[in-house]
């Protein structure tokens, strides 16, 4: 097997060889570390001596010598084994043979993802630790995505895991009473490792593809295992409509290419295909959310051959009951996008007005860079090139940088 196929195949049983540690043993800091050492192993052997039968059990019962020796280390240290040993069942520190197969039959992947997305964590805690123990990459891969050294990674994850060792969560589903509420901050994680990953809010590049495909596939795995939950499918749908424009919405050079502009061309049929196969499937089924309205405006988007086609009337009712759903400032900047092209751009301008004293988003690049595009749509050259400047001065994107830039200065030769 290429070293490619056992990555994926490594990233893919992680979680099950995870959760089924933490299941039999607890200690979630402990568990990972001993299955970040099984995948060391397995990465530097399979390619040469081929992967096992059961790559699962084999992964398992690695990890779990490994647990062991880590255990019987520690306590030879702190000179309680003796002691320690003559109270653990004769059978705990026994590592499972290679033909052991229990785990294969009980996938707690969803129970590991709920435990990462925890809510006395961070976002960006829960970001980290999710793609550590349920994605499978390393910390020096999350550290690279994010643009950050990896030590510093690695104190994040490891806090982490310290904060949930302290909470002495137990390691199983949520109670049905909290599972909604907790079901929400799991797919707001993935939500939030796929948009950094379409759109970077730092760096070079506009793009990081190995965190949308990493979000994607965690949420395809939500997916099978809750296919009845309307949102995952909801979310799934607007993460595949999305990522179906990514070829066409950079340059070669890696400019940015802003929607009305790209070649449609070059959109992912496949992606879209399936995309909108799930939206409509689901829309149809209460209760209406936020992914499921997001999903279906990107339905809109994609059903469009070109960009005059577009039917922003749809896309205006839609947000105005996403709005109604899911209120927040964002919702409302892309809206007034969505009026300023059924009433006019001053109409827009007009809904833009209102989040000016929303301290959430009044700094935002973003709140300045489409109110330069709806100034210029509508004749104020000066006022729009000032805009422009002022997002690419509030963005950390040299991405967005250059576009911004870009627009501004054409305003200035113009005027010139």
């Amino acid at each position: 097997m290429s070293d490619d196929r056992v990555e994926d195949l490594l990233r893919r049983l992680t979680p099950q060889v995870l959760s089924t540690l933490i299941r039999r043993h607890g200690q979630f800091d402990a568990c990972e570390d001993a299955v970040q050492e099984a995948l060391l192993d397995a990465a530097l052997t399979w390619p040469q001596q081929g992967t096992p039968t059961k790559p699962l059990a084999w992964l398992i019962t690695v990890a779990s010598r490994r647990l062991t020796d880590q255990w019987r280390s520690e306590q030879a240290r702190r000179r309680r084994e003796a002691a320690a040993a003559a109270m653990v069942p004769a059978d705990a520190t026994v590592a499972p043979g290679p033909d052991h197969d229990q785990a294969a039959d009980h996938d707690d992947t969803l129970a590991l993802l709920f435990l990462c997305c925890h809510p006395e964590l961070t976002p960006t805690s829960q970001v980290a630790l999710t793609l550590r123990a349920v994605g499978g990459l390393t910390t020096a891969q999350i550290a690279s995505a994010f643009l950050v050294p990896e030590a510093t990674m690695a104190q994040r994850i490891s806090r982490a895991k310290q904060r949930i060792k302290k909470s002495a969560t137990p390691f199983r589903m949520p109670p049905e009473a909290e599972r909604a509420s907790r079901l929400r901050v799991v797919l707001h994680v993935l939500y939030l490792i796929f948009n950094e990953g379409y759109t970077a809010t730092s760096g070079p590049d506009l793009h990081r593809i190995e965190l949308t495909r990493e979000a994607i596939r965690l949420t395809r795995a939500v997916r099978e295992l809750l296919p009845e939950e309307g949102e995952v499918a909801g979310l799934l749908a607007l993460m595949l409509l999305t990522d179906s424009r990514r070829p066409a919405r950079t340059r070669a050079d890696g400019a940015l290419v802003p929607l009305a502009e790209q070649d449609r061309r070059l959109w992912d049929a496949i992606a879209i295909k399936e995309g909108v196969e799930l939206i409509t499937e689901t829309l149809a089924r209460p209760p209406l959310g936020p992914y499921k309205l997001q999903a279906a405006i990107a339905a809109v988007h994609a059903e469009a051959e070109q960009a005059e086609d577009t039917d922003w009337p749809q896309i205006v009712a839609l947000y105005q009951l996403l709005e109604g759903v899911s209120p927040n400032p964002m919702v409302t900047l892309n809206h007034a996008v969505a009026l300023a092209m059924v009433e006019g751009p001053r109409s827009g301008l007009a809904l833009l007005a209102t989040l000016d004293a929303d301290d959430r988003i009044a700094g935002h690049h973003r709140l300045a860079a489409v109110r330069a595009h709806l100034l210029e749509t509508a004749g104020d050259r000066v006022a729009a090139r000032d805009a422009y400047l002022r997002a690419a001065k509030l963005t950390t994107s040299a991405p967005e940088q250059r576009y911004l830039k870009g627009r501004a200065e054409r305003l200035g030769d113009a005027d010139g």
